[in-house]
């Protein structure tokens, strides 16, 4: 009995304690916010709008880069037997090599007895800007046989131009790679970057696997584009007239097929062109006139083979027509 009473009264003794000591206690609520931070992320947001965002650094100026395994991996990624030094001389363009010749000077370092190893991709640029316009050309002529050559060039034209060359470029990743005086990388710079690629492709693994790299990257941007978007007509009327005499078939005769809202602030026409009693093809438009010129393009896309309904371009792995490839490396 007396050892159970002593029990219970140690038991109230340490109950009431570990009140006391709890009341001493203080339960402050913790937000992880440093008192500063508001006021630093004030001033910082500050300088922001004052001064504008940092400019750009290139990917090679940042930690963590190794260039060998990059270019090595440029390779692989793009399924290309590369020779690795050619592939390195493809990206050191004229201006990044006369800005290291630049800052040696300015650090006072002798340019005899400290040569600068550097060689620049102009004769890798000329030779793939060379052998990219050739192979598209002759592309252009098989898969379009009837397509006049203004045609033809438009279409090697586009596919040539920077804004095509550069969207291509900087989406398999060249920009990175590029060693330039500038960046961003300018157009200009990164469209010579991209044939001295190409040309350096051409040195390592021959014409054939070029041409595919080509039609692979290149003449698929010409999917979903309109004939007449790349190539402008003044007259399509006159250039059908043209085709028509030289397939001795008779001139075109414009008929209105159908109208509607003819009184109304948006009218719309249907016109047919006919060929000896033969619809050779129909467009809309607001007017006569521009019905007319739309139904003409409608019929030269047919005689050239560029509808939208065409075949598709064949971009299986397989192995380029012999023809055009002998053209391509000839010219």
């Amino acid at each position: 009995m007396a050892a159970g009473y002593i029990i219970n009264r140690g038991v109230l003794t340490f109950g009431i304690h570990c009140q006391r000591v709890c009341r001493s206690v203080l339960h402050v609520q913790v937000r992880e916010k440093k008192r500063w931070m508001k006021t630093y992320m004030y001033l910082m947001a500050k300088k922001l709008r004052i001064e504008g965002p940092p400019p750009p650094k290139p990917r090679w100026q940042q930690p963590n880069w190794d260039y060998h395994a990059e270019v090595a991996a440029f390779s692989s990624r793009l399924h290309e037997n590369f020779s690795l030094e050619v592939l390195k001389a493809a990206f050191i363009n004229p201006c990044y090599v006369q800005m290291e010749q630049e800052r040696r000077q300015e650090l006072g370092v002798d340019s005899e007895t400290m040569a600068l190893a550097l060689k620049d991709n102009i004769q890798l640029s000329r030779k793939g800007d060379d052998f990219t316009k050739s192979f598209l050309t002759d592309f252009c002529r098989a898969s379009f046989p009837s397509l006049p050559e203004d045609g033809v060039e438009s279409l090697v034209g586009h596919l040539t131009s920077p804004a095509i060359v550069t969207y291509v470029a900087r989406n398999l990743g060249i920009e990175d790679l590029t060693m330039s005086a500038e960046f961003p990388v300018p157009d200009d710079v990164l469209h010579s970057t991209f044939m001295a690629v190409t040309g350096a492709l051409q040195e390592s693994s021959g014409a054939e696997r070029t041409g595919i790299f080509l039609r692979d990257f290149l003449v698929s941007q010409l999917i979903g584009k309109d004939l007449f978007d790349l190539w402008t007509v003044v007259n399509p009327m006159g250039l059908l007239v043209e085709e028509l005499t030289k397939r001795n078939l008779p001139l075109p005769e414009p008929r209105l097929l159908r109208s509607a809202g003819a009184s109304t602030v948006l009218p719309l026409y249907f016109v047919g062109l006919y060929s000896d009693k033969k619809l050779l093809a129909q467009g809309p438009g607001e007017t006569l006139v521009a019905a007319e010129e739309e139904a003409a393009r409608v019929a030269l896309r047919k005689i050239y083979g560029y509808t939208e309904n065409r075949r598709p371009f064949d971009f299986s792995p397989q192995l380029l027509p012999q023809r055009t490839l002998l053209q391509s490396v000839s010219q």
